[in-house]
């Protein structure tokens, strides 16, 4: 029988302020009481349905981060610190600028016009804004809370909706909310985020799910290991001064080493496959990864249209090109049902986008009665289009799969094990999940100048922690810093076909990052830090938080 693969991604940078540990950007936390929360919750209400669900390690530990935070109540996200004020007035200047500049930042048709209260506080903001924002200065300490407290509602999962009884009870409410009551809503989060892994390490225990990982900082690994990887895609690549990456070898490692220990530690066993970062693989990175006691790796179909030519079939695993690493399987997604549903059927009515969606994996199941389906894509970005966050396409697509006989659901660990016979790669092209190049982290000006930066900090890095100077802690904070700046997140953000206000904030942090880790080195910072890399400016689709496969 055939099979259905889904891999749910579940990834977010690092945005706490590398000096202060505040959260710079609140987005760890919605998409954790919105997103991580719901995925968890529509897997518990359908048994029948198997999948694979990926977390990156910097994002798990953000959410022990904040559940230390909803535990002690000592607030390093402003969004948290002014709900819980307990005097409305005191809130600083800098919070309140926080939160008017992120507040209204979603997709408002389905999370800011449905809801009467929380528009009301966005129209009085921009009939301020549009008389010169003289008057913002007039806004009272309750309009914040209440805004704070719309935030935090607006971006609540629908699962929290329905079974916790705060949110409910607030958003009937309205407005004008108590102190009392934004502690019971805080408490409620508290409860949410802090059960996040719990839940799913139950969903692995009973065998529904498989947590498969990322390392550590969701590095671009292919990179890092070698810029000439990206003309293997796109010979014309335009590359970044630096001939290479220094040490991106130890760096890789590092960042797997550290993946796998986190995810033992979280989950209780070891991880039995791995999604790279943006799906981005190169056959020297294969090597790595073959290192590891993993059972599979995973990427898109326009990798393997590269590596295997256009009828290649992404309906079985792949055995790694010869001389790779023998026990390693490679998966390839589905492009075309993937973006089916991260881009196309939240415009659908949910019943109808489920019966497509399982009429085309039956028309495969049916022709290939053997094959392995593969459906990844991101786990959290793309609900906030749907009508309800997903509760009701989920519900009729889950239930759906449940029904029908022509097909099951199965994990990938499952899978590779399975099916071990499948074909060997003739060679493997790096790419990534993104058009099956690396375009989207390097070869634009602006992205080449942040690899220079990093390249330089780097090499600063070396050189001071080959010093002796350093105690064994202080080195080790400064390949904490090192793992954060190389994320690949800083990268996909630069660009001109990207929102101005996002690239402002990424960029701002990529920088506070490599100044930190320069104070750390106790040396004096580029003055080229000081100035931002990139505008953006651009209208990209799902505010630039996604890319479709193709072009």
């Amino acid at each position: 029988m055939a099979e259905l693969a889904f891999l749910w991604h579940m990834h977010q940078p690092d945005y706490r302020h590398p000096e202060t540990g505040e959260f710079v950007l609140p987005w760890v936390l919605l998409h954790a009481i919105k997103d991580y929360a719901d995925m968890a919750c529509h897997l518990e209400r359908h048994p029948g349905v198997r999948a694979t669900v990926n977390f990156v390690p910097v994002l798990l530990d953000q959410v022990d981060d904040y559940s230390a935070q909803f535990a002690s109540g000592q607030w390093r996200d402003p969004l948290l610190r002014v709900a819980a004020a307990s005097a409305p007035e005191a809130i600083s200047a800098a919070d309140r600028q926080w939160l008017l500049d992120l507040a209204f930042r979603c997709y408002a048709p389905t999370m800011l016009e449905p809801f009467a209260p929380f528009r009301r506080l966005r129209d009085l903001y921009r009939h301020l804004q549009s008389n010169g924002g003289n008057g913002i200065a007039y806004l009272s300490g309750t309009y914040f809370t209440d805004l704070a407290t719309w935030m935090l509602l607006t971006w609540s999962g629908e699962s929290l909706r329905r079974f916790e009884a705060p949110i409910a009870g607030l958003m009937a409410r309205g407005e004008g909310f108590t102190l009392a009551e934004r502690q019971a809503l805080l408490a409620s989060l508290g409860r949410v985020v802090s059960g996040l892994v719990p839940r799913y390490r139950a969903l692995v225990e009973r065998g529904q799910v498989e947590i498969s990982c990322t390392p550590q900082a969701h590095p671009l690994a292919p990179l890092l290991l070698d810029f000439a990887s990206a003309r293997e895609a796109w010979p014309d690549c335009p590359l970044p001064a630096a001939p290479g990456y220094p040490g991106g070898r130890s760096r890789v490692e590092a960042h797997l080493d550290q993946a796998c220990n986190s995810h033992i530690a979280r989950f209780g066993v070891p991880a039995q496959g791995l999604w790279p970062a943006e799906g981005a693989l190169s056959e020297a990175f294969l090597n790595l990864i073959g290192q590891h006691e993993l059972g599979w790796v995973a990427s898109s179909h326009g990798v393997l249209r590269h590596s295997a030519g256009h009828d290649a079939s992404p309906y079985q695993p792949w055995r790694a090109p010869a001389g790779g690493p023998e026990g390693l399987r490679l998966f390839f997604r589905d492009e075309r049902l993937s973006d089916l549903i991260g881009f196309e059927y939240a415009k659908w009515h949910g019943r109808d986008a489920a019966q497509d969606f399982v009429a085309n994996v039956t028309r495969i199941a049916r022709s290939q009665p053997q094959a392995v389906i593969p459906v990844f894509l991101d786990g959290e970005n793309a609900w906030e289009y749907y009508p309800y966050n997903g509760w009701y396409f989920f519900d009729d697509l889950y239930s759906a799969i449940e029904a029908q006989q022509e097909f099951r659901t199965t994990t990938l660990a499952d899978a590779a094990r399975d099916h071990r016979d499948g074909p060997q790669l003739p060679r493997l092209v790096a790419g990534s999940w993104v058009y099956g190049t690396l375009s989207t982290w390097v070869g634009n000006p602006d992205k080449n100048r942040a690899w220079e930066l990093l390249c330089e900090a780097k090499q600063s890095a070396d050189r001071a922690l080959g010093s002796g100077h350093f105690s064994a802690a202080a080195e080790q904070a400064i390949r904490d810093r090192l793992t954060v700046c190389e994320s690949s997140d800083w990268f996909w953000w630069f660009g001109d076909y990207n929102p101005g206000a996002a690239v402002a904030d990424f960029d701002a942090l990529f920088r506070a990052n490599l100044r930190a880790l320069y104070r750390l080195l106790a040396l004096p910072e580029p003055p080229s830090l000081g100035h931002p890399l990139c505008q953006g400016g651009g209208h990209a689709e799902s505010g630039g938080t996604m890319r479709r496969a193709t072009a």
